[in-house]
């Protein structure tokens, strides 16, 4: 895949999500999670958290879930911050519990071919080793985002 196909194809994503499980959230605002997840609810997409020890609070608008299984059926992104080689059975259940889901993306560091080849088998788009905030102003600028998603 060359690198206008991938940016064609991040954009493509970035402008048809709209509610995104990111799986790993911390509560702790310097920690990268955090930092991504504020960056998403900010650039208007509805966030929620997935973190058993953070489960009930509310964090950037939502109530945070223990698993997959619990996020809202029109959640059509999870984005991965757990390590490569725990992120198959999340995305299997993620794959069973969410009808509307679309892409599975794994945060910087994380790949992994059996989540890969299980998501791309249902027809779910997959994402590894990128980063929505870093992905997001490289190919909208900062402002052009607001547009898209507002």
């Amino acid at each position: 895949m060359t690198h206008n196909d991938t940016d064609t194809r991040l954009k493509s994503i970035l402008t048809s999500t709209r509610v995104i499980g990111l799986v790993g959230l911390s509560h702790k605002p310097e920690r990268a999670s955090h930092g991504v997840a504020a960056f998403l609810a900010e650039k208007g997409y509805r966030v929620i958290g997935v973190n058993p020890g953070l489960a009930g609070q509310v964090m950037f608008g939502e109530t945070v879930v223990a698993t997959v299984d619990e996020l809202p059926p029109e959640t059509d992104m999870i984005d991965l911050f757990r390590r490569s080689d725990a992120v198959a059975p999340i995305v299997d259940a993620a794959l069973k519990a969410l009808p509307g889901l679309k892409t599975v993306w794994m945060q910087l560091g994380v790949e992994n071919a059996e989540a890969r080849a299980q998501a791309e088998a249902k027809g779910v788009v997959v994402i590894e080793n990128r980063c929505p905030k870093i992905e997001y102003p490289r190919l909208f600028g900062d402002a052009a985002l607001d547009e898209l998603v507002g």
